[in-house]
């Protein structure tokens, strides 16, 4: 989940979350909660305004990657399965289910309808589904599909999308073969690649779906009835949602979309909006003296530098990439300069709340931990330089996000890397859209990234660098780390494919695929008069759909 930017950054798109949604509040002196405000929050007309870093870069369901467009989508979609308040794996527009080794059947509410009024029918999963894994489609997830029959093979070109392992038996009736066991399928058709498209809609869009609100159809709670770009946005309450009795508010509008953290707490302060989200350092620092409430999660998003793997880029020298493991110190990172409640520093790409065979997996199976030392990190640089036959390394180019935050991360890199290794770092700070585009376009020899869960099992974080993922932007090819992604995919047996998992951790660290970063923490501040909100690290963040707001006391607004 992608792909980071920040409501509003969070990466990746997202049931087990005891340990992932702490609901911390931090000490604050005598909290007091802002005055009430009618800008904010509307009672009577059940509206809540917002505030996004971004605005949506993809709302298109079979090609969109980001967390933004997943924050809409997550409220204007659903899929077969969803989560409910209580973060939990239930039916959405399936009724019921029954999964089985070689497959599953899903049987469809019959009172699921699109926002036009018409059903949802099996047939628009099927349409949906063939169109995500068809190989013109552009999809970077289409391998999230992979576990249904044939999707591979029709992703390749090697057989016409009608032979995908899904079949429509009645309007209500889905059917689904699989190429061989999935134990997470169910938890794969939450997430909004496996969401419904209705043939008819999506083909009269000419190419357009999803470029503007009108171009859209909704199955989900609220309808996206305005889109200004680059400025506004606007969901309304979906009246044909089949669940519509659930949905309390009636408007959820983001009048304000500026990267600017400063505005964002402005706004708040001045009582425009209801909620900030990732705080800063700065901002956290300004929240605890204004005396509000501030509380905190792990939102499971892991941050990493991502090194370009293609043969003829310097950063494809193992040796390389092993110097600059060796002074990367992540711990000054997180509390020097991140200095956010929460972020924790990294050493693997599995995050500390996610579960193993018998105990939490970074427990049974303990990532490496590098030795920094920047004599040995010299040394490295040297049998690169020997390697690559060159007389001096060039510079490399960091691929990095232009927002406050990332600025600074960048700039404790391009400084560490000089000072430590003598490596001159050029630094390419793109705003969100543009990052991404480079990152698909493999344009960079380093980057920032970072990666959310996108269903509950390690392998959303383990497959992310199988050979045949379009998310492993890097492009790394190890026919070793492909063996275990496809045992984790294929076994069973926990044992085995936690087993697995640690064999991917090993080669992340020896063929240093990355070099991990840290796992964030999320700080923000709501008005205390919003309740319901959902924050979590999988099935989507922050989540409204079963958001209230408490009646004001009298004499308030």
């Amino acid at each position: 989940m992608i792909k980071t930017a920040s409501i509003y950054c969070r990466l990746g798109f997202r049931a087990w979350l005891g340990l992932a949604l702490l609901g911390l509040t931090l000490p604050g002196l005598g909290l007091i909660a802002p005055q009430a405000g009618a800008e904010a929050l509307d009672f009577e007309a059940r509206r809540i305004n917002l505030a996004m870093s971004q605005e949506p870069p993809d709302l298109n369901s079979i090609t969109s990657t980001d967390a933004v467009s997943g924050l809409v989508l997550d409220h204007v979609l659903q899929g077969l399965m969803t989560y409910n308040q209580q973060r939990q794996l239930v039916g959405g527009v399936a009724e019921r289910w029954q999964l089985r080794d070689d497959g599953a059947t899903f049987w469809l509410r019959p009172q699921a309808r699109w926002s036009d009024g018409r059903p949802v029918t099996a047939a628009d999963f099927v349409f949906a589904w063939q169109q995500a894994v068809a190989p013109g489609s552009g999809s970077e997830y289409a391998f999230i599909l992979f576990p249904i029959r044939n999707a591979q093979a029709i992703n390749r070109g090697q057989m016409p999308v009608t032979e995908l392992g899904v079949k429509a038996i009645d309007a209500h009736t889905l059917e689904v073969q699989l190429h061989q066991p999935c134990p997470y399928f169910l938890d794969l058709t939450a997430f909004r690649t496996y969401y419904p498209l209705r043939s008819d809609f999506y083909q009269a869009q000419q190419g357009k779906y999803g470029a503007e609100a009108a171009n859209l159809l909704f199955n989900g709670p609220f309808m996206l009835t305005e889109w200004i770009h680059g400025a506004s946005l606007k969901m309304q309450k979906n009246p044909h949602y089949w669940d519509r009795a659930s949905i309390w508010l009636e408007h959820i509008d983001v009048p304000y979309i500026t990267e600017d953290p400063n505005a964002h707490m402005n706004l708040y302060r001045d009582q425009k909006i209801a909620m900030v989200d990732g705080l800063g350092s700065d901002s956290l620092e300004g929240a605890l003296q204004s005396r509000m409430q501030i509380k905190s999660f792990l939102d499971g998003a892991i941050f990493y530098l991502e090194f370009n793997h293609v043969p003829g880029r310097v950063t494809a020298n193992r040796h390389l990439r092993k110097a600059i493991q060796s002074v990367l110190n992540t711990d000054d990172l997180v509390y020097k300069v991140i200095g956010s409640p929460g972020t924790h520093p990294a050493y693997t790409i599995f995050p500390r709340w996610m579960q193993g065979h018998r105990d939490l997996f970074t427990r049974e199976y303990p990532p490496s931990r590098p030795v920094l030392d920047a004599a040995r990190g010299r040394h490295y640089m040297e049998l690169a330089r020997q390697e690559l036959g060159l007389a001096q390394l060039p510079a490399i180019n960091l691929l990095a996000d232009d927002s406050p935050g990332g600025q600074k991360v960048t700039q404790f890199l391009q400084t560490l890397l000089q000072q430590s290794l003598g490596l001159e770092v050029r630094v390419d700070m793109q705003i969100f859209k543009q990052r991404l585009a480079k990152m698909s376009a493999g344009d960079f020899d380093l980057v920032i990234a970072g990666w959310g869960p996108d269903y509950n099992d390690l392998l959303t974080y383990g497959d992310l660098f199988y050979s045949e993922n379009m998310n492993n932007r890097g492009r790394y090819n190890s026919a070793d780390y492909d063996h275990w992604v496809r045992v984790a995919q294929a076994s069973l047996q926990p044992e085995l494919r936690m087993q697995a998992f640690a064999a991917m951790q090993d080669l992340l660290f020896e063929d240093v695929i990355v070099v991990p970063l840290y796992e964030r923490g999320r700080t923000y501040v709501q008005h205390p008069r919003l309740q319901g909100v959902v924050r979590r690290a999988i099935g989507g963040d922050p989540n409204f759909n079963y958001a209230r707001i408490v009646a004001p006391l009298d004499g308030q607004p």
